[in-house]
């Protein structure tokens, strides 16, 4: 079913004529609040009158216009300002500034928004994508992180270079959104079977907790696993970290009950609130990460 769901979300017939289907549209609901950032911004006020922040993503990769990355840009600064009073943080990819098309502008780009978050007291996370864009992704982060502390990247645990990664950023005192991974990748550099995933991850989070505990790395348990975040928890217990270091987040319409568990027993825990109408990708992906989201999909076709 992953597979399948995978190969979906890479196929351009589907990706042009999905979005149409009036099904698909009620079944995205479950994950998007609505397609403009005004639904997101509703959703994140009510998300932190309960004691739970906002991560914003605007939906959109692989861009081919660098005249549209800079209108990624515009809409992001205006997301910062009007999510001040929110504590809101946004996540962005590094296709959709430019990085097809030009390192340099995706480079420029992306210190534009780290100085934007600046001045917004916010923080900008650039978001992992399929493994032949992990190494330039690191490369801007690497880059972007010297000259601006407010900015972590997202790291993908199925990824067998993930322990080497997370290794070699330390010297940056990074802040680091470990997620499982939700792209098709050979078996050759990624784990395939769920238990292995679940295991690196566990790992990866027993090797970051010391330095988190050291005020040396921020981490962010990107999960819906809470018996992961348990399992990493009871660590951070052992090493005495306080429940407002260790950090969970989760997409907007999934486990919103354990979220608001999460928040009220003192964890920092943040709704990832994706908008827009470029969601056909990205939430193929998302039902791929756990494919028993498929029967929510088969409901929409029901009267």
């Amino acid at each position: 079913m992953r597979q399948l769901l995978l190969w979906c979300a890479r196929n351009p017939w589907l990706a042009s004529h999905v979005p149409r289907w009036r099904f698909a549209q009620r079944a995205v609901r479950r994950f998007l609040p609505g397609e403009g950032f005004d639904a997101a911004l509703k959703a994140a006020t009510h998300f932190k009158a309960q004691g739970v922040g906002a991560l914003f993503t605007l939906l959109g990769e692989n861009i081919t216009d660098l005249e549209d990355a800079k209108r990624v840009v515009a809409h992001y600064e205006e997301v910062l300002a009007a999510s001040t009073g929110l504590q809101a943080e946004i996540s962005v990819k590094p296709t959709q500034l430019g990085l097809d098309i030009d390192a340099a502008a995706a480079y420029t780009n992306l210190d534009r928004l780290a100085r934007a978050a600046t001045q917004a007291k916010s923080y900008l996370w650039i978001d992992m994508e399929g493994s032949e864009y992990t190494e330039r992704t690191l490369e801007l982060y690497r880059r972007v992180r010297t000259a601006h502390p407010n900015v972590g990247i997202a790291l993908q645990a199925y990824l067998h270079r993930t322990v080497s990664d997370v290794v070699e950023l330390m010297a940056l005192k990074p802040a680091i959104r470990l997620v499982k991974g939700a792209y098709a990748e050979p078996s050759t550099i990624a784990f395939a079977a769920k238990k292995e995933v679940d295991a690196n991850y566990l790992a990866l989070c027993v090797l970051m907790l010391p330095e988190v505990k050291q005020q040396r790395l921020r981490l962010v348990l990107a999960t819906h696993d809470t018996d992961m975040v348990a399992k990493a928890w009871r660590f951070a217990q052992a090493l005495g970290i306080e429940r407002k270091q260790l950090e969970v987040a989760m997409l907007y319409g999934i486990r919103t009950d354990e979220q608001l568990r999460l928040a009220r027993e003192g964890f920092g825990v943040r709704d990832l609130i994706a908008y827009g109408d470029a969601w056909y990708a990205w939430y193929l992906r998302r039902l791929a990460e756990r494919p028993a989201n498929v029967w929510f999909v088969a409901r929409q076709l029901l009267p």
